[in-house]
């Protein structure tokens, strides 16, 4: 409740603003008394009196301006709602985590599952050459008349042992194939043997160079007469996509289709590859004079598969470690702004 000897600050400035005004005018009238007594008679308004002028006189603007008090504080109304029951927030700016995220959580897990893939891979692989090699080091065996292609997978890289003569006139040039960093080709032979063309089987004999291709070029290199053949009894060839079509009747063959090159030679779907160990003066010799070089009675399946282990589980260790360094990394580097909150309701 106000205490009636206290005045408003409305009132007291209203009557501060009627003293000041009062003070004007005194020294307006004063200084206009002054003037008319000392200045001639033939003024332009002669009829006007200082006090009319006194009277008339309004300043231009107001000392000061004084706004009405509201009627109510805004804290006694009870729908007005204080910055304090919605206070600020921090928040992170720059760019969230998107999709990236997504796709480098995504990295380190099928990196692992491509290792451990690669792992049984290995055993596998490990498995199967110490299979083939256990098979090679057995003593050849003679090679039946008659051999069921399907049986072929249980003696897969079983040394064999088969007697016959070369049809020359069958012959099959299969390339290019490199050897020692010079161009040729695989030299593919019919073996007919006793029994008839049923007993034929195709005999990869080796590879010899292209500048002797041609039959005449190498006639050393074409046996006459009945001849003992050792090799290693091997599964049909599988071509890749990136290997070409075969065109036998331009006499061009990129890879052995092993049912295919039967049917044109008319021999049974058996593929066997002649071995043997020649040393140095004899390859020489041998690549000198067109004989074709066979192959050494080894295993040469690739196992790479170690080399891969390593490498999926580094990358997935290597992707983990930055995952966990951009999800766990303490914003101290990030600058931080205040969201104002505009849920008001």
């Amino acid at each position: 409740m106000k205490c009636r000897g206290w005045l408003s600050p409305q009132s007291l400035a209203r009557q501060v603003e009627k003293s000041l005004e009062a003070q004007a005018r005194a020294s307006y009238n004063k200084q206009h008394s002054y003037t008319t007594q000392t200045s001639r008679r033939s003024s332009v308004h002669p009829s006007r009196s200082p006090r009319s002028r006194a009277a008339n006189f309004i300043p231009r603007r107001p000392f000061t301006r004084t706004t009405p008090l509201a009627s109510k504080p805004p804290a006694e109304d009870p729908s007005f709602t204080s910055v304090l029951d919605h206070p600020p927030e921090l928040v992170r700016t720059g760019r969230r985590h998107g999709p990236g995220l997504i796709v480098l959580a995504i990295i380190p897990v099928t990196a692992f599952l491509l290792g451990t893939w690669q792992v049984q891979r290995l055993g596998w692989k490990t498995e199967l050459v110490a299979r083939f090699e256990d098979r090679i080091v057995r003593e050849p065996l003679p090679l039946p008349p008659r051999v069921d292609p399907e049986a072929i997978h249980d003696f897969d890289y079983r040394r064999v042992r088969a007697r016959g003569r070369f049809r020359h006139e069958a012959e099959m040039l299969i390339g290019p194939r490199m050897h020692d960093g010079e161009q040729g080709y695989m030299v593919v032979t019919p073996l007919e043997r006793e029994g008839g063309p049923e007993t034929t089987v195709l005999v990869n004999r080796g590879w010899v160079s292209k500048k002797l291709r041609r039959q005449k070029d190498r006639p050393e290199g074409l046996p006459r007469g009945e001849v003992e053949v050792e090799g290693l009894l091997r599964e049909p060839w599988k071509k890749n996509m990136f290997t070409p079509d075969n065109r036998p009747d331009k006499g061009e063959f990129y890879f052995p289709d092993v049912k295919q090159m039967a049917e044109l030679t008319g021999s049974q779907a058996v593929w066997v590859e002649q071995t043997m160990e020649p040393d140095l003066l004899q390859v020489i010799d041998m690549e000198t004079k067109g004989i074709p070089i066979g192959r050494p009675a080894e295993v040469n399946l690739r196992n790479n598969h170690a080399q891969y282990i390593f490498t999926w589980y580094g990358l997935a260790l290597a992707t983990s470690v930055m995952f966990y360094m951009v999800v766990k990394k303490p914003p101290t580097d990030v600058s931080r702004r205040v969201r104002m909150n505009k849920e008001w309701s």
